[in-house]
């Protein structure tokens, strides 16, 4: 069957939510029966989003195959539920490097190489192959793909993929093709009037380049009015039933509900005649269980605390997935969640003169945050051991670079000592086998070599697999297997470890398959040692030797549990991630009765 295609391009400004409603648009889809998929242009020149800062772009979404990606395909593979590919994520870097190096092999035969048309031929033939890979469960191709041009209409980066897909609605057919733009519709003035004009110059901008929304959707802080709806219509050349409202709403997951609540779908279907549903006049899209969720959320009465230890806490996206991985769980274990942000750095004893010497300020701004009252060194040193103390769970993510790191080993110095359940991700593992190998194994100095490459004590140690020159794409990337062995603490006993409560499979061979990001790895010299010690490495890879989790016995600490890989790549709204989900439960005192409830259901099961 044809593939249908849904466009959405942004206007005005960037940041709009394009990302969130499109894959809203394509869970009510999937909700309906059909399967959808997911291609996101991003018009910079970077081949992937590895390389870039996360106070720049926002974090770097992983994939199974090891593409560094936008953000967006992690609300894509959130809200889908499918599993994208790097292909899925065309960057104008990408594009025109697979036109050079076709030049270069001479594919096109002396020609004069251009824009147009072989740049747009170039886009066009990715998107047609990349469409109908499979990308979910099912294994089937996709009904519909779902393509997001990022970036706003009328920016000269963009220009090229919106020449592309005005020849593309050629190529495939128009009735195959719906364009959906959203536009900002802001309110001015004392009586907070609907402004339009902002949408009629997107809408007109777009015209110019050959394409005419079919869909308008607008985002608003509050639901748009009838008249401005028939306005933007009138102005806009579309029936005034294909201007949609999105306004502001308690939490994300509403925007299906409300998206569903008028009629996107049908308009979707009168436009598109999906050919599985041909003989059917309207669909009906089965929200049930997500929509418990949205509500639910709304009506926690009891609350739960984590303190978020990192580097980059200025910028919230820089830890998206994190954060969307503690909301899953947090709904899951039927808590509000709050998360209480703690700049590593201040959490380690202050050198004011450091600062001064550097004229450096720490670097999301804190020190300025009250009425432009810099507070000193001391001052953020007190307030964030305040933060943590006060808190019910403790997660260190990962990241890179040497500040704060010494904040990080306080960090999970203090989860262990105290019992506070702590998640440690990535750097976040590795600095808690780094404490453990300075105050448990009394090795001073015990350090990564990461941050310190004479350290006496490597504890861990840059991968040899790895390439040390180059930047882009040079880690250990991607989804691999973790093979669970039984804990070596407490000695003969028969106590399961964590990891194979949380992930339900066999203690002894079971595999779990998590998604990866890293260079360094935990010092295979010392396994032994910090075993003898009391720490229980029950994760490795499927050669025995790269260590992926670390835990303490349960009968030492509630939870204190670490992670190689990234296990909030692979969190899901109505699935939540099992380490995650461990934490939400040891931090509101649930995970005793959680584990014994799971117990009693295999015994049931006669496992």
């Amino acid at each position: 069957p044809q593939m249908k295609y849904i466009v959405v391009t942004g206007g005005t400004v960037s940041g709009l939510g394009k990302g969130i409603t499109i894959s809203s648009i394509g869970r009510l889809l999937k909700s309906c029966g059909l399967t959808t998929t997911s291609i996101k242009i991003d018009p910079y020149l970077n081949v992937d989003a590895g390389t870039m800062s996360p106070f720049e772009h926002g974090e770097c979404f992983v994939l199974d195959d090891g593409g560094e990606t936008d953000l967006d395909l992690g609300n894509y593979e959130r809200f889908l539920d499918v599993n994208l590919t790097k292909d899925h994520n065309i960057t104008t870097g990408k594009v025109y490097k697979a036109v050079i190096d076709k030049e270069r092999r001479g594919d096109y035969l002396g020609k004069t190489v251009q824009v147009v048309p072989h740049i747009t031929t170039e886009i066009m033939d990715w998107m047609e192959r990349v469409a109908p890979v499979p990308v979910d469960a099912s294994g089937k191709a996709a009904d519909v793909c779902l393509v997001e041009v990022g970036g706003t209409v009328g920016d000269i980066e963009s220009m090229v993929f919106l020449e592309a897909l005005r020849q593309f609605q050629f190529r495939v057919g128009r009735e195959n093709m719906c364009f959906v733009h959203i536009s900002l519709v802001p309110c001015l003035g004392a009586d907070g009037e609907q402004k339009t004009k902002p949408t009629q110059h997107g809408v007109k901008e777009l015209r110019s380049v050959g394409l005419s929304p079919d869909l308008i959707i607008c985002r608003s802080t509050d639901k748009l009015l009838q008249e401005t709806c028939h306005k933007i219509a009138l102005f806009c050349h579309v029936a005034p039933d294909h201007v949609l409202s999105v306004h502001d709403v308690s939490n994300v997951y509403h925007v299906p509900l409300m998206l569903r609540d008028q009629g996107v779908v049908n308009l979707l279907h009168r436009q598109l005649k999906f050919p599985r549903f041909a003989h059917l006049g309207a669909l009906e899209p089965d929200l049930r269980a997500w929509s418990r969720m949205a509500h639910a959320i709304d009506a926690f009465t009891s609350g739960v605390k984590i303190a978020l230890v990192g580097k980059y806490t200025g910028l919230q996206d820089s830890y998206l997935s994190v954060l969307k991985a503690l909301k899953h769980a947090a709904v899951e274990v039927d808590r509000d969640l709050e998360i209480v942000w703690i700049e590593s750095s201040a959490l380690e004893p202050p050198v004011p003169s450091n600062l001064k010497a550097e004229g450096k300020q720490p670097e999301d701004g804190n020190g300025a945050a009250d009425g432009g009252a810099k507070k000193t060194a001391a001052e953020l040193h007190a307030e964030a051991w305040a933060k943590l103390k006060s808190v019910d769970g403790i997660i260190v993510p990962g990241g890179f670079g040497s500040r704060g790191v010494e904040g990080k080993i306080l960090t999970a110095k203090y989860a262990r000592e105290n019992k506070v359940p702590y998640l440690g991700v990535c750097l976040g593992m590795q600095m808690q086998v780094v404490e453990y190998a300075r105050h448990v194994l009394g090795r001073e100095g015990a350090h990564s070599v990461e941050f310190d490459e004479k350290t006496k004590h490597p504890t861990v140690v840059f991968m040899p697999e790895i390439d040390k020159a180059t930047m882009g794409g040079t880690m250990r990337l991607g989804a691999r297997d973790t093979v669970l062995s039984p804990p070596a603490n407490p000695p003969k006993s028969k106590e399961a470890s964590l990891a194979s409560l949380l992930y339900g499979v066999s203690g002894s061979g079971g595999k779990v398959s998590e998604r990866h990001r890293h260079r360094y790895e935990v010092n295979p010299a010392v396994v032994k040692d910090l075993e003898g010690a009391g720490l229980n490495l029950v994760g490795r890879d499927e050669t025995g030797e790269r260590m992926e989790i670390a835990e303490l016995p349960r009968s030492v600490h509630p939870f204190y549990f670490g992670a190689q890989y990234h296990p909030e790549f692979k969190s899901r709204p109505l699935g939540p991630s099992p380490p995650f989900h461990g934490l939400l439960l040891a931090a509101s005192g649930q995970l005793d009765a959680w584990i014994e409830a799971q117990t009693s259901k295999k015994r049931k099961a006669g496992q």
